[in-house]
């Protein structure tokens, strides 16, 4: 039959497969998990838990694909002369879609667990999925501050993206060895 990449030793780990995370933010703990727990229940269960995911990161992405059109260099936050301010409206739907990118993300593993459907390839399409938004949200929020003379320097930027990266990663590697992942208190307010 040839070469296998998993053994069945492997194979049988996905039986035995069962999420375990740790979140003991006071925001998640009181007030977004109970909203999360109560809103699942108005999906319906033919809805699957990967294709909520699939949307979550599609706002994102929309954030990202329309600040790229609207603000492409960076500068629209400055006074700079020759700089177009990016419309009201953007900064309105942006923010409504990362609620519903939040939101979404928040309730698909629920959503899962709720139909049975939970499993290591949903937490490695949700969590693959997050590793691309932790670029997108910041670089809307770099929009934020613009690139001018008195704000927040390109480099700096740069290295904030990697410290985002890092800490994912990071978190990632930890669950990796010990089997739980830690779910970091700045995520949470991060969001709000």
């Amino acid at each position: 039959m040839g070469d296998l990449y998993l053994t069945k030793e492997h194979l049988a780990g996905f039986d035995n497969y069962k999420y375990n995370a740790r979140d003991t933010s006071p925001l998640s703990i009181y007030v977004m998990h109970p909203f999360w727990n109560w809103l699942v229940e108005y999906f319906p269960k033919w809805i699957a838990p990967n294709l909520m995911t699939f949307a979550g990161f599609l706002f994102t992405v929309a954030n990202f694909v329309m600040l790229s059109w609207y603000d492409w260099g960076f500068w629209a936050s400055t006074e700079l002369e020759g700089a177009t301010p990016v419309p009201n409206w953007f900064w309105a739907l942006a923010a409504v879609n990362i609620f519903l990118a939040y939101t979404l993300d928040g309730i698909d593993g629920k959503q899962a667990r709720r139909i049975q459907l939970s499993g290591p390839l949903g937490e490695l399409f949700d969590h693959g999925l997050d590793s691309y938004s932790a670029f997108f949200i910041p670089a809307c929020l770099y929009s934020i501050f613009g690139r001018g003379p008195t704000s927040v320097p390109p480099i700096r930027m740069y290295y904030i993206m990697w410290t985002i990266f890092f800490n994912f990663y990071l978190s990632h590697w930890e669950k990796y060895n010990t089997g739980v992942l830690y779910l970091p208190w700045g995520y949470d307010l991060g969001m709000w």
